[in-house]
């Protein structure tokens, strides 16, 4: 008996482990910012979905183009001015969705006691260089008809450093106002040191929107994996977007370590709702924005109707009836 019981745990031990084995491995590069968080969800899912998938999170999403184009990820997660930017620059990638919107905001010191763009006027305003932050600061700032550069003698001084850079040169009075993302701008109003300038929506991109991305490659020749992958991601927004104590917990707790608040999640996904929708339209404004303002330099600006690909989208929606 105990050689027949130890012969089926030997069998189901290697069942187990040829089911481990047939789990296509994909690789995620992602960032450490609430909104991002669904795409971080995926690899919870991912099991069910019959794929595994290892995450690596990147400072910015430049960082996860230079990745791609090193032949070290299969799928991203970025701002669009990073894919847009990694698209021109040679990066073979194809944006198949939007998994937030928004997340952007303008805050100043309090005591400065700054109410609009005008007043920036003279100030050292922070910002991450080659950001959406970016992007948008520099449409506003051409609204209001401001001049801005990293040196003194323009109208407003840039000065370009990491999200969580950003708080603390705030916090320091190092700069007067920032461009920041979420959760840190919700951080810096809740916790004082920040005021709300405005959530810089008023510009012809909108609300920008958050791009996932595959690689040329994984789109075309792994199909079946990338079908997958895509029924992962529509499963965890809509989790998180359905459930949101889930979002939270998994946010505050497996990837900020507890380190906001429940304020400071809610306020920054009221800020940067969690979403599915991609366009070419918004994607080609985005692209001319960029090129009007100069951020990314690109000489052969991409054409979004050349690169955008929403039919895995469309197809695990309809797949799994979300809307």
């Amino acid at each position: 008996m105990t050689k027949v019981f130890g012969s089926i745990l030997f069998a189901a031990t290697l069942l187990a482990a040829g089911g481990t084995q047939a789990q296509e491995v994909i690789r995620l590069g992602n960032l450490k910012l609430a909104h991002f968080g669904a795409v971080s969800y995926i690899k919870e899912v991912a099991p069910k979905c019959g794929i595994r998938v290892e995450e690596k999170i990147f400072a910015k999403g430049l960082d996860v183009m230079q990745a791609i184009i090193a032949g070290e990820l299969d799928v991203g997660a970025t701002a669009s001015e990073a894919a847009i930017s990694g698209r021109a620059g040679g990066a073979p990638i194809v944006a198949v969705a939007g998994f937030a919107r928004g997340g952007a905001r303008l805050v100043a010191r309090p005591e400065l006691g700054v109410k609009s763009v005008a007043q920036l006027k003279g100030k050292r305003v922070g910002v991450t260089r080659g950001a959406i932050q970016e992007v948008l600061l520099m449409a506003v700032l051409a609204k209001h008809g401001l001049t801005s550069a990293p040196t003194p003698g323009k109208d407003v001084q840039l000065v370009y450093l990491s999200y969580p850079d950003l708080n603390q040169a705030l916090l320091g009075k190092q700069i007067d106002a920032m461009m920041q993302s979420e959760p840190q701008s919700s951080q810096a109003i809740n916790k004082g040191f920040g005021a709300e300038v405005l959530k810089p929506y008023d510009t012809p991109i909108g609300e920008p929107v958050r791009t996932l991305v595959m690689t040329e490659q994984f789109y075309r020749e792994r199909l079946p994996a990338a079908e997958k992958f895509m029924r992962c991601f529509v499963e965890a927004t809509r989790t998180f977007i359905d459930q949101p104590a889930v979002a939270e917990k998994y946010v505050r707790e497996a990837i900020f370590k507890n380190q906001i608040s429940s304020d400071d999640f809610q306020d920054a996904i009221r800020n940067s709702p969690y979403s599915y929708a991609l366009t070419p339209e918004h994607i080609q404004v985005t692209t001319d924005i960029m090129v009007k303002t100069g951020v990314g330099r690109m000489t052969r600006p991409p054409l979004a109707k050349d690169w955008v690909r929403t039919d895995l989208l469309e197809a695990a929606m309809k797949n799994l009836a979300v809307r």
